[in-house]
């Protein structure tokens, strides 16, 4: 039976707009290595076109949802809407310190938004559309 990954919590979708600019994912065909914002750790994104990915990041692994170096690779391959303006102003953010820190996604969003002086309007549509665009269309790939 085809298992769908479940929906990240939306900061993930910053987090990979975040990992894209800092420039720490390494596409090679239907293989990517991201490494994660401290550099401590790195994970491997596998893709099996047309609609298939894994990925060894935590919340894939342990919680199911699709994770920051999966939807980071899906929009490097304009596979998931990409914002480039936007992921330039999410550049250098530590984001396992304040995941860390707040243990709370909701608060460290409203921090980034604040600090990085974000339209909070443009970051929600962008979050849903690529929310939208991860909704019952990617399979886990065993």
């Amino acid at each position: 039976m085809e298992e769908f990954w479940k929906l990240p919590p939306k900061i993930k979708v910053l987090e990979a707009l975040g990992a894209i600019a800092d420039g720490r994912v390494s596409v090679e065909n239907n293989k990517a290595r991201v490494s994660s914002s401290t550099g401590e750790k790195n994970y491997t994104v596998i893709f099996q076109p047309p609609d298939r990915i894994k990925s060894d990041d935590n919340g894939s692994v342990f919680k199911g949802y699709l994770g920051y170096p999966a939807i980071a690779f899906l929009m490097l391959k304009g596979l998931l809407p990409y914002d480039e303006q936007l992921a330039e102003k999410l550049k250098g953010i530590p984001w396992k310190e304040l995941n860390e820190k707040y243990k709370d996604y909701r608060k460290v969003e409203f921090i980034i938004l604040k600090q990085r002086r974000l339209d909070q309007k443009r970051v929600e549509t962008f979050e849903k559309e690529v929310l939208q665009g991860i909704k019952r269309k990617w399979k886990k790939l065993a």
